[in-house]
């Protein structure tokens, strides 16, 4: 596996480059009217809601110029997206290094459902978890 450390473009510190999980990325679950469901928390909990439902924001802690996302949405109840899991949850994590991450995952024999995908906002993959979660990796672009 590759060395997980390189050296940062401004400084002579290493960056950690250590295929991890570094965050929560999202939480998505079934309802059964998720346009209701956002309208709800919308009204009562002040939740900015979208087609997508709500995103929040913060700063990394130990790089403040970084901007975390954290991307919150119900999905109609059976929606295929949460497929081959049975389970009403799929949790997003914010990952460093998805490729090294999913060389490792699959040399300890995690079931990994699809090729890396790469969008402007970054790359994703899913897989299984031990008790049949679906799971979603996401690294920034």
């Amino acid at each position: 596996m590759e060395d997980s450390k390189q050296q940062s473009d401004n400084s002579n510190s290493p960056i950690d480059t250590t295929p991890k999980v570094t965050g929560i990325g999202g939480i998505f679950f079934f309802s059964d009217n998720p346009k209701e469901t956002k309208e709800w928390y919308s009204k009562n909990l002040g939740l900015e809601t979208n087609d997508w439902g709500s995103t929040f924001q913060s700063r990394d802690i130990n790089n403040a110029d970084k901007v975390n996302s954290l991307q919150w949405s119900p999905f109609k109840k059976g929606d295929e997206y949460f497929s081959p899991s049975k389970k009403e949850f799929m949790i997003n994590y914010q990952v460093q290094n998805i490729e090294g991450l999913v060389a490792k995952l699959k040399e300890n024999g995690v079931t990994i459902l699809d090729d890396i995908a790469t969008y402007d906002y970054g790359k994703f993959v899913h897989i299984m978890d031990a008790d049949g979660n679906k799971i979603e990796l996401w690294e920034p672009a």
